[in-house]
């Protein structure tokens, strides 16, 4: 009886007017070949992140080359400052 696990992004959705890219990554595990169990992790990306007031790029390099061309796709510089105008206008108090 041999047991394998695999791990693989099985759904990667584009959605909101920030273009957030969801990953959901599936790992799957098999009895001689027949999938017993299979289990799900989300993460979310959005295409700037903030530290004190400095804007930056999201880093996205540890991510799977599927991943990268998605966000490069879609993260278009008038995103990314739509997506700081709002961040920062909901910390105006």
């Amino acid at each position: 009886m041999a047991l394998t696990e695999e791990t693989l992004q099985d759904k990667i959705e584009v959605v909101g007017d920030y273009k957030a890219v969801q990953v959901r990554t599936a790992t799957v595990i098999k009895r001689d070949g027949t999938e017993i169990s299979r289990s799900f992790h989300r993460h979310v990306l959005q295409c700037s992140t903030k530290t004190g007031d400095t804007w930056a790029d999201t880093d996205i390099s540890g991510e799977s080359t599927e991943v990268q061309a998605i966000c490069n796709a879609v993260w278009s510089d008038a995103v990314k400052t739509a997506y700081q105008t709002a961040m920062d206008a909901q910390e105006t108090p």
